[in-house]
């Protein structure tokens, strides 16, 4: 009696239905978003890094517990009055001209137009006396630094600068209720973007945002932008956005 023949298993029409299906699932399903918050990470630390002495006045601390609660610069405070706070913080003794000091605020520090160009001077120096290229390279980066505040200057007049130390320090619990940590993120971060707004529209007749937009639409060309460009780094040097976010722990119920 002949032996009947298995007929062969059609691979190709199999990964023609598998590829359908796969396309039909890509349709079909919604894929949940997951919010952010958008913001430029630091770059990582060198091994054993020098870590210098922070005066506590030079940190805004903010603390969330495990209860949502809102422990500010050691008081209890609601979501709504944080970015009031902050900003006091970030004006601290003045920008432009000189006001009451208070021990609980950073010190600002004039920044002098002759003290940046000559500055500027010494590492144009330094630069020129080197051919070792990461000593170049490093020299660059500081020249582009004084430089950011020569256009402060060149736009606003001479300002008084925060320390180098000073931000904005955010702790939460690890219970912490997500909407609530998005809420404090939103409130430090507009205190920022307000006083650069105020400065922006004082002296551009535009908002931060609007300035930023015109700026990437134009970079493409660095003629066109580049004056956007300056305004941006001028903005920034008055009011540098320094909010560190430091790892969730249990805080228990302060």
């Amino acid at each position: 009696m002949p032996r009947r023949t298995l007929p062969e298993i059609n691979a190709g029409s199999m990964a023609d239905i598998a590829f359908l299906l796969l396309v039909f699932f890509l349709m079909v399903t919604t894929i949940d978003t997951e919010k952010g918050i958008l913001r430029q990470l630091p770059p990582p630390l060198p091994p054993d890094p020098d870590v210098p002495e922070v005066r506590q006045r030079n940190v805004f601390e903010v603390l969330v517990n495990a209860n949502n609660d809102l422990l500010v610069e050691g008081e209890y405070m609601k979501v709504g009055k944080l970015k009031d706070a902050a900003i006091k913080f970030l004006v601290a003794d003045g920008v432009f001209s000189d006001m009451p000091e208070d021990e609980n605020l950073p010190l600002r520090e004039w920044v002098r137009e002759a003290d940046v160009k000559s500055q500027m001077d010494n590492l144009e120096q330094l630069k020129a006396a080197t051919d070792n290229e990461d000593k170049r390279e490093s020299l660059d980066k500081a020249i582009e630094n004084w430089d950011k505040k020569l256009a402060a200057i060149e736009f606003f007049g001479e300002y008084k600068e925060l320390p180098g130390s000073a931000l904005i320090s955010m702790q939460n619990d690890n219970n912490t209720n997500y909407d609530t940590y998005i809420q404090i993120q939103n409130e430090l971060e507009s205190a920022v973007n307000e006083l650069r707004d105020q400065l922006c529209m004082k002296h551009f007749g535009i908002s931060y945002s609007e300035l930023a937009k015109t700026y990437e639409r134009l970079k493409g060309d660095e003629k066109a932008a580049e004056v956007y460009k300056r305004q941006l780094y001028a903005v920034r040097s008055v009011y540098p956005q320094r909010i560190s976010e430091a790892e969730p722990k249990n805080l228990g119920n302060y």
